[in-house]
């Protein structure tokens, strides 16, 4: 699974055997108009977005696990929704901070940029420097 773009992975472990992965902005998106059309048949409309939600994000064996909302509203308790739900709200916000999200977590991610390993000196190049020690003194 790709890494987003702070450099964290994709996919979490939310416990209870379930494994979920970040979605991209339009999949949130394509799961608003399902949990609507669910919504509309009378169920709950926060449980329906939970839902579909989770129906694009967990996974099993690294393929989704649901095909839609209406399979995880089947085969879940409300509960169950609910708390996976707010396990991969949080995996979500952890991973994909937004500047509305408080001014602590906006410097703690530049902080994490900033001292990020560069690749022109973290790996086999920074080798080279040490072969050829600078020299001292007025022998040049």
């Amino acid at each position: 699974m790709r890494d987003n773009f702070w450099n964290r992975p994709g996919v979490t472990e939310l416990g209870g055997g379930w494994r979920a992965r970040l979605l991209s902005a339009w999949e949130a998106m394509e799961a608003r108009p399902e949990a609507e059309t669910l919504a509309a048949e009378g169920r709950d409309p926060a449980l329906c977005a939970n839902a579909c939600l989770l129906a694009r994000a967990l996974l099993r064996r690294g393929r989704p696990a649901f095909a839609g909302g209406k399979e995880v509203l089947e085969g879940m308790t409300a509960g169950q929704i609910g708390e996976l739900a707010r396990r991969w709200s949080a995996f979500d916000r952890e991973s994909n901070p937004s500047v509305l999200s408080g001014e602590e977590t906006v410097e703690q991610a530049k902080k994490a940029w900033s001292t990020r390993r560069k690749s022109a000196f973290g790996g086999a190049c920074s080798k080279h420097f040490t072969l050829c020690l600078p020299r001292r003194g007025s022998g040049r």
